[in-house]
């Protein structure tokens, strides 16, 4: 692999070397805080000598201490008042459901910024599915390898500020909004910089430049990066990163990226750089010749599953997974991993073999095992078949294009055991619905149709007249809202014609859309992770 390149703000690389990271094997996995004051406190003479001595600090002064007291409450609602003026003012701009295919302004911002995405290495990922998954497995293996990690996904779930993460979580809204003010004087520059008809930034080049400054802001050691649409002209894509990851590739977006497998295929092979290491998930024959092609365009090292790195063993457990996986450094056993389905084993293999890419790893050169152990154990993946609530069961999977469905509704079937589940599905206009709805009818004992908050859910009255076709007339029900449309999912499950029949054992899946899964969250109780 070559090095990774240290440029920028930041003025000396981290040691991340795999034989660094094989020595240190006790050093591993332990973060030592940077910056904290230290544990020894000078005090007046007379406490400090003598029968005087003293063992501890000085006692606080409660006076001084009611003086530093600060409403928490008020500072948090007042964070988000103004997260809410920024995103207003940021969709006033272009949605990411609208692109025109150029790098010129995200590279023009950049520039203006200082470059700061020269500042760490990146690992890049594009795909159609397993995206967030793999890049939240591999911001987990990178912080438990030692690295103060960054990452950038989309799109959030429940709230924006998801979408940037450092150090395993979302920025805070007061340091989201504090960039976005940085940025915003650059951003005006680009804009009026902008020839006749040419178009303004848009909201995602914006989030992008802004996370590419927060990263160099914090600063971190590394980068996660996951394209928003595509591959080449996606904003993320004016960097450039060491280690290129494509996840499974199917059909999705085909108003952007047509409906050709191997023509969506050259679009997300664009990340893959000159030098870098390609890491590439298992794909169709015509769909894999394709990123072998750029691969050797660019001169770029190939890692390919079911080739240099696979899944070797999978169990179910209990609340997950447990795996055997065959590394580009050797193989690592008795893996827990808290996620549920084959596809997640698969996104596990793939995020191994970026992160043992990314430090040079390869025959005779293996991670420690127990600190990736650690690392796919604190997995934290929301929406993915996420259990919100017991009693029933209730299940949240942002499946949004036929491809995830039929993972999900494998998953359901090989894993779980469910005397009745009903569906709450909530879906985007601009998606193949019908697909969508036959991958999950097989799986499902009645459909609850609904719609969520984005102006581009489809009608409940609408999405009901594609699903009867599907289900039949007496599986489908129609509600207005999500929360009515999981309270009579749940009614559904516990109905019962039979009174010897159990009434556990029901379950409802909520799934569809990212914003589907986002608005059941908020409405669960469920905090943004």
């Amino acid at each position: 692999m070559v090095p990774p390149v240290w440029k920028g703000r930041t003025a000396e690389p981290p040691e991340a070397s795999v034989d660094s990271v094989v020595s240190r094997s006790d050093e591993l996995g332990v973060r030592v805080p940077r910056g904290e004051p230290s544990d020894e406190q000078e005090f007046p003479p007379e406490l400090s000598a003598g029968e005087n001595f003293i063992a501890g600090p000085l006692p606080d002064d409660p006076e001084e201490d009611a003086g530093e007291q600060v409403d928490e409450a008020a500072i948090e609602e007042r964070a988000r008042y103004e997260l809410r003026v920024v995103e207003a003012e940021l969709n006033e701009r272009w949605p990411e459901t609208k692109i025109e295919p150029s790098l010129t302004r995200i590279t023009a911002l950049l520039k203006l910024l200082g470059d700061p995405q020269l500042a760490y290495p990146i690992v890049h990922l594009a795909g159609t599915n397993g995206k967030s998954s793999t890049a939240r497995m591999i911001d987990s293996l990178l912080t438990r390898l030692g690295l103060r990690v960054g990452r950038y996904t989309s799109p959030h779930l429940q709230l924006v500020t998801e979408r940037i993460s450092i150090d395993g979580g979302p920025i805070s809204a007061e340091k989201y909004v504090d960039t976005f003010r940085d940025v915003a004087p650059f951003v005006s520059m680009v804009d009026s910089a902008a020839g006749a008809g040419e178009p303004a930034m848009s909201k995602f080049e914006v989030l992008t430049g802004m996370a590419f400054a927060a990263f160099a802001d914090a600063p971190v050691e590394a980068a996660v990066l996951e394209t928003g649409l595509g591959g080449r002209w996606d904003a993320t894509n004016a960097a450039d990163g060491q280690v290129a990851v494509i996840t499974p590739i199917g059909i999705d977006h085909v108003e952007y990226l047509g409906s050709d497998p191997r023509g969506i295929a050259a679009e997300k092979a664009g990340i893959i750089k000159p030098g870098s290491v390609a890491v590439l998930a298992e794909q169709q024959p015509d769909v894999e010749r394709v990123l072998l092609e750029r691969a050797v365009e660019v001169d770029a090292t190939v890692a390919r599953a079911g080739s240099e790195f696979s899944v070797l063993r999978r169990e179910i457990a209990v609340g997950g997974q447990l795996l055997t996986l065959q590394g580009l450094g050797g193989v690592y056993d008795e893996i827990f991993l808290p996620l549920h389905g084959a596809h997640q084993a698969a996104n596990a293999a793939v995020a191994l073999a970026a992160v043992e890419a990314f430090f040079g790893a390869g025959k005779d050169k293996q991670l420690v095992a127990d600190v990736v152990r650690e690392a796919f154990a604190g997995v934290v993946n929301p929406g993915r078949l996420e259990p919100a609530r017991a009693a029933p069961t209730v299940l949240l999977d942002s499946a949004h294009n036929p491809h995830g469905a039929a993972a999900l509704a494998a998953t359901i079937s090989e894993e779980f055991a469910f005397r009745r589940l009903a569906a709450v599905v909530g879906v985007m206009r601009d998606k193949d619905v019908t697909g969508i709805l036959e991958a999950l009818e097989p799986v499902v004992s009645e459909i609850v149709v609904t719609r969520n908050s984005s102006e581009r859910s489809m009608p409940p009255a609408e999405l009901a007249e594609l699903a009867r076709p599907v289900f039949g007339e007496e599986r489908v029900f129609v509600e207005p809202t999500l929360d009515a449309a999981i309270e009579s999912a749940v009614a559904l499950v516990e109905r019962t014609d039979d009174p010897e029949e159990p009434l556990s054992g029901g379950g409802v899946l909520v799934t569809g859309s990212v914003v589907t899964v986002g608005d059941a969250r908020t409405l669960l109780g469920k905090e943004p992770v």
